[in-house]
């Protein structure tokens, strides 16, 4: 369980360096579109499009990261009031029921890349970019957050009651 956690932490640790590179690169990319479009006069065909998918597929496949921060938003007051026990239980149940949604998010997510995939779906532009690629984020961003999550279940359930603390409780 210890080589699990410990990869799967190293794992969204490198997800989330690429996610952050991916927000770097639709920057520079606005900033050239920017160039070509005002100062050049050159009309852009790729880059509105290209920025988009670039920072859908950061945030996606960023949750992993943010996760192992412990830095998306929670609410922690019912579990502040419990006792330790009844605590780690509410948290355990809570990632439980959100590894299980979003183990079934992630699975209807690869059916839809599947099918752009087989289909050869490509975008309605004149770049007509081949739309499995940026599908290709919501299965595996989702797929690594429920890992991620998974991670953090099998941490919670080897630490003691009494050492679980709520983040942002103020502990």
């Amino acid at each position: 369980m210890e080589f699990f956690i410990r990869w799967v932490n190293r794992l969204s640790q490198a997800i989330g360096v690429l996610s952050a590179l991916m927000i770097v690169l639709a920057v520079v990319i606005t900033c050239q579109m920017i160039v070509v479009r005002y100062f050049l006069n050159v009309s852009t065909v790729w880059q509105t499009e290209a920025v988009v998918y670039l920072m859908i597929s950061a945030t996606l496949m960023g949750l992993p990261y943010v996760q192992k921060l412990k830095g998306h938003v929670n609410v922690d007051l019912i579990p502040m009031l419990l006792p330790p026990v009844a605590r780690k239980m509410v948290v355990l149940l809570s990632l439980f029921c959100a590894v299980g949604v979003l183990a079934v998010m992630a699975f209807y997510g690869y059916e839809l890349t599947h099918i752009a995939f087989t289909r050869n779906w490509k975008s309605e532009t004149v770049w007509a970019f081949p739309l499995w690629i940026p599908y290709l984020s919501i299965p595996m961003g989702l797929g690594l957050f429920c890992l991620q999550l998974l991670a953090d279940f099998f941490e919670t359930l080897r630490t003691k009651a009494e050492d679980i603390v709520i983040e942002g409780a103020g502990h």
